[in-house]
Parts: C-alpha cells; structure tokens; sequence
C-alpha cells in the first residue's frame, strides 16, 4: 500500500511528458531530421547558375493608346435583294443554287406559261374582233353621212322651192325632218365608230398586258451578285409576295452593330473606324454609311451599319465589333518575343543590378507584334528576346 501511494505522482506527470515527446518529434520531423537530402533549417541553397548575355534585346515602352467600347454586329451583305414572283404560276425549273455568281438578265428560275400564253391568244382574238367593229362602224359612218348629204340637198331644194312658191309647207316639214334624221344617223355612226376604236384600243391593251405576264414567267437577275439563299423548288407553286431567291452583293460587306446610346454621339457618318472580326484574328478599318437616328426603346442602342474592305475569308453572317473610340490611356507594351509562357505563368527575362531574371507579368491584348503588359513592369526595362537569356 505505502508503495503504491509513493507511485502515484509520478504516474500523473507521465501523460504530459508524453504529449510534450510527440510534439517534439512532429516539429523534427517537419524541419526534414528525419527525411534524407530534405532542406533543414540549416541547409544552404546553392545560388542560381550565372546567366549569359542575350542575343537580342528590347525595351518595355510607355504607349498612349486609345480605350475602345466593342459594340457587337453581324457582316451583312451591303445588298440584299428578293426575288418574287409578279404572277402566279407553278415552278417548272430553278436554275441556281446558293453560291452561284450571276449577272444582271440572268434567268433564275422558269415559271409555267400555259395559261398566260393562252390569256395572249384570246386578247389576240379580242384585238380581232373589235377590228371588226371598227371597220363597220366606219363604214355605218359612211352610209349615214351619204344619206345625210342626199338629205341636206333635198332640205336645200325643197326650201329653195318653198321661197319661190312651188312647194308646199308639208312638204317642206318632210324636207326638214329627214334633213334631221340624217344628220342624227350621221352623230350615232360617229360614236358607234368612237366605241370602237376603243375597244379596239382596250383590247390591244389587253394584249400588251397578257405578254408582260407572259414575260414574267421567267425571272430574271436585275442585278449582279451571289445568290445566298434558295426557298423553291421545282413543282411549287409561286405568286407575289412568297420569296423565291435571296441575292446578295458579291464582295461588298458591312458590318451592322448596336452602339449604346451612350457613346453614339461619338460615330458620325463617313468616318473611319476599326473592326473587329474574330474569324479574321485582325482589324479592319471601316467606313461609317448609316447611322439610323433613332433608339432601339428596349436594348436602348442605335443601329450603326460600316462598309468593310474586301478580305479573304470573310463572309455575310459572321461575328464582328465595332470599336468605339472611348478614351485615351498608358500602358506598358513588349516585343511578343520577349514573353515566355510556362504552363498558366508568363514571364519576361530582364536586366536588374547589373544581372538578368526571370519576372513573372500579366499580359492583354496583342497589337501589332507587341503585348500589353497589365502588370509586372513599369516601362523601360531592357528585356532579352526570344524567351530571355541563354
């Protein structure tokens, strides 16, 4: 029992002198005692191998350039033309496709002319007709004007004889009522004949009307260009109104943007501005055509259409911008061959203290074989090209 009792204070202090081990050992272990070739707290790094001078060298600029708002549009064709049809008619052939080049009267598509053709030939015979009215009209006219010459002389005659007393009263009445007769046959013959040269007139028209009908059947370009899109087909049916064929201005593009209103007072047309095509992976330099003066109420933007130059690859539909001059700002800008990138890190190469190091940098926008810079330089530093020093 008394050694037990004598024990007791010594197993008590046991835990503590345990946990206070344990955290030895941990804080050993973590400063490497207990891992082979692990740097300790006494280990010394070797320093950096001597770099030699490079090949070529730069230096970061100080540059003003331009802050730009990118407004989005899409490049459209300067001209985009309908094709309709003026009659109605069935389809009987389609002579292009989209992409295909036509000029100014080409026949696009071919329509079925049974019918007008058939409208041509009862004008035709209609024309013939009232030909025939109008050559018996003229000769009615004829008849009643002989008659009304025999009458006005037997009127002249019998007045003449009246005055000298060898003709009665009645018979001067007879004189003068066929006298009036004949002059009235002579007024219905004129505008029976008046009648008919009308409707021979009308039906000429008739004619005239049912050709230019005739004539539509086949449709052709009224302009050069590209035929974009193709909505018939042989054996339907096509009348005004329902589109046909889309035909487009071959190589001349603009692109059609929406500006905020805020920044609108800033475009005026026949200016040069910049665009942007992703496609492209460049700028063009645009001119400003229209700007439509009043404001979408809903977007709260202005539509801006610019007229682009001709490049290769590009094509009605893309994606574009407009870059809206907006203010000017510093930046600091590098050769392309000076940036070195290592998996997600860029860096630079530059001379300090009288040595070259690597700097690490935040890089923007690319402008013509230079690099913005957003961070890690001032502007002038000497840079080594080509990824850095040797």
């Amino acid at each position: 029992m008394n050694d037990s009792r004598r024990n007791r204070p010594f197993i008590r202090i046991l835990p503590p002198l345990g946990g206070a081990a344990l955290l030895v050992l941990l804080m050993l272990y973590m400063t490497g005692m207990f891992t082979p070739n692990r740097v300790g707290p006494e280990t010394r790094v070797p320093p950096p191998p001597e770099v030699e001078e490079p090949a070529q060298t730069a230096r970061a600029r100080v540059e003003t350039v331009t802050e730009v708002d990118r407004a989005v549009g899409t490049v459209r064709p300067q001209t985009e033309t309908r094709v309709e049809s003026q009659v109605t008619a069935r389809i009987l052939e389609v002579k292009v496709r989209p992409g295909d080049d036509v000029d100014r009267g080409d026949v696009l598509i071919v329509l079925d002319g049974s019918q007008l053709r058939s409208k041509v030939d009862q004008a035709r015979q209609a024309v013939l007709s009232a030909q025939a009215r109008r050559r018996q009209a003229a000769q009615a006219v004829r008849s009643a004007e002989a008659v009304f010459t025999e009458a006005e002389a037997a009127y002249e005659r019998t007045r003449t004889y009246f005055q000298g007393e060898a003709a009665t009263e009645q018979d001067m009445e007879r004189a003068r009522s066929a006298f009036l007769q004949a002059k009235a046959g002579v007024e219905r013959a004129q505008q029976s004949l008046q009648e008919a040269e009308a409707g021979v007139r009308q039906a000429e028209k008739m004619v005239e009307e049912s050709r230019i009908a005739l004539g539509y059947t086949r449709i052709e370009a009224q302009e050069s260009g590209q035929v974009a899109e193709r909505t018939a087909e042989p054996g339907d049916m096509a009348w005004p109104g329902k589109v046909l064929l889309l035909l487009q201005t071959r190589g001349a593009l603009r692109l059609e943007s929406l500006v905020r209103e805020g920044l609108i007072h800033r475009i005026r047309v026949g200016s040069r501005m910049a665009v942007s095509v992703d496609v492209l992976d460049r700028e063009l330099e645009g001119v400003v055509d229209e700007v439509v003066p009043f404001a979408d109420p809903v977007t709260r933007t202005f539509l801006v259409k610019v007229s682009l130059p001709q490049a290769e690859g590009l094509y009605p539909g893309m994606f574009g911008r407009l870059l809206v001059p907006v203010a000017d700002r510093e930046i600091v800008t590098v050769p392309r061959k000076a940036v070195v990138r290592v998996g997600q890190l860029e860096m630079v190469t530059v001379r300090a203290g009288g040595r070259w190091e690597r700097v690490f940098v935040k890089t923007g926008r690319i402008m013509e074989g230079r690099v913005e810079v957003l961070a890690g330089l001032d502007g002038g530093e000497t840079l080594a090209l080509d990824g850095g020093a040797r």
